[in-house]
């Protein structure tokens, strides 16, 4: 059975959903492949943090700086109490294309366990490690240590490689009427959207391989 998502790597949600996933696939004895599909936040999205973002959250949703602190603090608790070291007050956002290219490089050599440390290592970046995304540098260290060839890395940085793909997958989205991020399909059949708990990803889960057998 497969399970697709669309995600972004400056969406704090949807590290919280990578996290769950995990959970409420672990221990589950069926075979389940996941796959992750691009979704931009911000296309237009500069290389280079520009101001910080308590005040981006705050214009973004139409509310006081204040508050926006509250709702960071709040969206930063749920991240810590999965785990996570998230630090989404003083991340650095930038434009994600890049990263999901990389990605994408890394679904292109069929080896799952090789895709997860690339997407855990992009996330970690960008929340815990408060790195800019859009920083080729840091993406050829991500994309190295992580166990892509070195030199494949390089010239993906250096080309528009996979940017179709990434730009077929947020058409995708748009077809099938997803506009936020993370977005679920199991089995073709079941959908999940938003962040929801682990539980109920697992219920979820079992009813659509249920509804395949």
């Amino acid at each position: 059975m497969k399970i697709m998502y669309w995600s972004d790597y400056a969406c704090p949600y949807c590290y919280i959903g990578e996290a769950r996933l995990k959970k409420a696939l672990k221990g589950l004895d069926i075979p389940v492949e996941v796959e992750m599909r691009s979704f931009q936040l911000d296309p237009y999205a500069p290389v280079k943090s520009t101001g910080d973002t308590q005040t981006r959250f705050a214009n973004k949703y139409g509310i006081s700086f204040a508050q926006a602190g509250l709702q960071i603090e709040v969206i930063s608790r749920m991240g810590r109490d999965e785990g996570l070291d998230f630090k989404y007050a003083t991340t650095l956002f930038t434009n994600t294309m890049d990263a999901h290219r990389l990605t994408k490089l890394a679904q292109s050599k069929n080896d799952p366990a090789l895709t997860e440390r690339v997407i855990e290592n992009l996330f970690k970046a960008y929340f815990t490690d408060n790195k800019e995304l859009a920083d080729k540098e840091l993406l050829q260290k991500i994309g190295t240590d992580s166990g892509l060839d070195s030199a494949e890395v390089k010239e993906l940085l250096s080309s528009k490689q996979f940017e179709s793909q990434v730009m077929q997958d947020e058409l995708e989205a748009f077809e099938r009427g997803i506009h936020g991020v993370p977005y679920y399909i199991i089995g073709d059949k079941f959908t999940i959207s938003g962040t929801q708990n682990s539980d109920l990803m697992r219920e979820t889960i079992l009813e659509a391989y249920n509804n395949v057998l």
